[in-house]
Parts: C-alpha cells; sequence; structure tokens
C-alpha cells in the first residue's frame, strides 16, 4: 500500500464521485489515501477514460531517487519528462509567450 495523490481539473462530475469512493478529497479536485498497486491502476484507468476535457496528475510514493513517481492526462501545459531515471516536469509556453 502506498500513499496516491490525485489533482483534478475541469473534470466531470462522475469521476469525481469515482474518485471519492476510494479516496479522501481533502480540497476542491484534490484527493489523496493508501491504497494497494491494483487500485491505483485502476483508479488512474477510471481518470483516463472519464477525464473528458480536464487534466489530471496522480502521484504516489514508490522505491525511487526522488521517493514517488506520477503521471498525467489530459490538455495541459506540463508533461513528465525522464531525465538519467529521475522524473522531471517539463512546461510548454502558452501560445503567443516567447520560451526563455
Amino acid at each position: 500500500m502506498a500513499m496516491v495523490v490525485v489533482v483534478t481539473e475541469s473534470v466531470p462530475p462522475r469521476l469525481r464521485g469515482r474518485l471519492a469512493i476510494w479516496l479522501l478529497q481533502v480540497r476542491a479536485g484534490v484527493y489523496v489515501g493508501e491504497v494497494s498497486r491494483r487500485v491505483r491502476e485502476m483508479i488512474w484507468q477510471q481518470c483516463t477514460e472519464l477525464c473528458d476535457e480536464g487534466n489530471i496528475v496522480m502521484a504516489w510514493a514508490t522505491n525511487t531517487e526522488s521517493g514517488f513517481d506520477f503521471q498525467t492526462v489530459g490538455k495541459n501545459r506540463r508533461i513528465p519528462v525522464d531525465m538519467d531515471g529521475l522524473r522531471l516536469v517539463s512546461f510548454f509556453p502558452e501560445a503567443g509567450e516567447n520560451a526563455l
């Protein structure tokens, strides 16, 4: 069992209800809980199927250099990038912004 955090934005109510079955909603769109790998994967499958136009990030405790891992789904400016075994976040500039 490992700690899981799910952060949602602009997802449909049916997905929020599904997340509330397995996890505790500690703030609007933020869910936490301690679940098995199998349950975490089932939750992620439902997130990807029911996300619609929203976006979701799921992070969980694991035995890695950083002590956690994460994945994202949906239209968002942030994407996970693997750099020498570490998971980092890449930010895409919004349309019209100059990249530094």
